[in-house]
């Protein structure tokens, strides 16, 4: 590297580390809200319910998740991807061509800070696309009520936890019916078109009112069975009908859990993010000139083994301990 490229580099290398201690404070927060998804039973996912909520109804919420994660998840993603193409690993055996340091435990945290951020790289693109975007509940306003769909497999133990929980299950067959319905009310559509000519201003007039506010429910109805037949159904496929976000993605994380290969796939996520989350810490720690003498630094790297672990059990905790109910409930 050039003299001249120094200076950018340094800079560089202290806000991808900067993006790496505030993103380590993001995954404490998630996975402690995600730990709370397991608790279906006793207190039916309450505080995982209220914790989303309170996220979901935050003023601005787009530009929040841009700013303060689209942002800096990026950023680090960028700068840690030209020094996994640059970096080299010395904590492996070797032909006496390239250095061999294997006896040291950090040359090995070296390597595996490598390894899972790989595994972080497509494990947080498929994460983002599959709750962001693929099994994102479909929200529909109408005035003081809200509903949110999602569509989920159906189990014997959906029977109970709908119950627990206040939602409304709907198969193929109950939404054909309210499509029915609404076809069969085809007479309503005239109060539409009615509505629409009516004069504005004028005084208060009590059948305008009524024929308004009649126009105004179908309209609603109306809206209420597109949502609910947006998506298309498998035989064993349902829709929910939840009152709240919070409510229909803990239905969501249940039904994402009762299958063994995202178990699977998501405890290696877990795993990866907390190590090299807290790995990173520690060494951006050093970086930042917060530890600088050798007991400080040991002292520090067992505080965040110590984060790791627990960091690691409440993630842990979100995915087998929701597997573990799916098979009860």
């Amino acid at each position: 590297m050039s003299t001249s490229t120094l200076p950018s580099a340094f800079f560089w290398r202290r806000v991808h580390s900067l993006m790496g201690l505030w993103l380590v404070l993001f995954l404490m927060e998630h996975l402690l809200t995600n730990s709370q998804a397991a608790l279906l039973l006793g207190d039916n996912g309450r505080m995982f319910v209220q914790m989303v909520n309170g996220l979901h109804n935050l003023p601005f919420l787009p530009v929040i998740e841009i700013v303060l994660l689209g942002v800096p998840f990026l950023v680090h993603m960028i700068w840690g991807l030209q020094r996994l193409f640059t970096a080299k690993s010395n904590s492996k055996s070797s032909d006496g061509s390239t250095p061999n340091l294997k006896g040291y435990g950090r040359n090995h945290a070296y390597t595996w800070q490598r390894i899972s951020s790989w595994i972080l790289l497509f494990g947080i693109i498929g994460h983002v696309v599959q709750f962001r975007f693929l099994d994102l509940p479909v929200q529909l306003n109408q005035g003081k009520a809200s509903y949110y769909f999602v569509r989920v497999e159906m189990d014997n133990g959906l029977y109970t936890v709908a119950d627990r929980l206040g939602v409304t299950l709907y198969d193929q067959a109950a939404i054909n019916h309210q499509q029915k319905l609404i076809e069969e009310r085809s007479s309503e559509m005239a109060l539409l078109d009615t509505a629409k000519e009516l004069p504005d201003g004028g005084n208060y007039d009590e059948q305008k009112a009524m024929l308004l506010q009649s126009a105004q429910h179908f309209e609603q109805k109306q809206a209420w069975v597109k949502a609910l037949s947006k998506m298309p159904l498998k035989e064993s496929e349902v829709i929910v009908e939840a009152k709240d976000f919070g409510t229909a993605t803990l239905l969501t994380v249940r039904d994402t859990f009762k299958n063994p290969i995202y178990v699977g796939l998501y405890t290696i996520f877990v795993l990866a993010a907390c190590f090299h989350g807290f790995n990173g810490l520690w060494t951006a720690c050093i970086t930042w000139g917060v530890v600088l003498k050798v007991s400080a630094q040991k002292a520090m790297l067992k505080g965040a083994w110590v984060l790791m672990a627990i960091v690691t059990f409440l993630g842990l905790a979100a995915i087998w301990g929701t597997y573990w109910l799916n098979l009860r409930n």
